[in-house]
């Protein structure tokens, strides 16, 4: 089984495990009920280079937890970030949001290459890498929440830097696109 196969069932059995015990840890009688106009929980996706499966979780009136598990053709990714949101005075169900986290990813890249010898025979063989690497993120986004039906629509941009073991170092942008399921 290769490594990359173990790692995404391993994360999606992480993010499983905490919206379990999310869900049941809101439902103890001792839990204080948070209260934030709109919502308290959102499953949905992301979608821009590190887009995948989210989950919010308001841990008070204005400060979130937010997880992405990001799934590419060779990488796999887990996103843990802390939000900051702030309602609009003017508009209901609008808000705009900061903040601050970090990942770990893993990736697996094959290349192939072509080689020719002197009897015009051609000769394919592949060079395969595997990494990891962990960064920091910010983000800085809006979000409207959907008042009539349980859906909330967010755009944000979320810059990250991640050393790879690769002894590498990427920097990206990354704007992104979410939709969310709200309870």
């Amino acid at each position: 089984m290769e490594p990359v196969n173990r790692f995404t069932r391993l994360s999606l059995s992480v993010v499983l495990f905490l919206m379990l015990s999310l869900r049941m840890y809101s439902q103890t009688e001792n839990t204080p009920v948070v209260t934030t106009p709109g919502y308290t929980t959102a499953l949905g996706i992301r979608a821009g280079y590190t887009g995948g499966l989210t989950i919010k979780r308001f841990v008070s009136a204005t400060h979130a937890l937010e997880g992405i598990v990001s799934l590419g053709r060779n990488k796999v990714g887990v996103t843990l970030m802390y939000e900051k949101h702030v309602q609009s005075p003017t508009v209901a169900g609008f808000k705009w949001y900061y903040g601050a986290g970090a990942h770990f990813s893993h990736y697996t890249r094959s290349e192939y290459y072509r080689s020719e010898s002197r009897n015009y025979r051609y000769y394919y063989y592949r060079v395969r890498q595997d990494g990891s690497g962990i960064g920091i993120d910010g983000i800085l986004g809006i979000e409207y929440k959907i008042s009539p039906i349980p859906f909330a629509i967010s755009l944000d941009l979320k810059p990250y830097v991640e050393v790879h073991t690769s002894n590498s170092i990427y920097m990206a942008l990354d704007p992104g696109l979410g939709i969310k399921f709200t309870f």
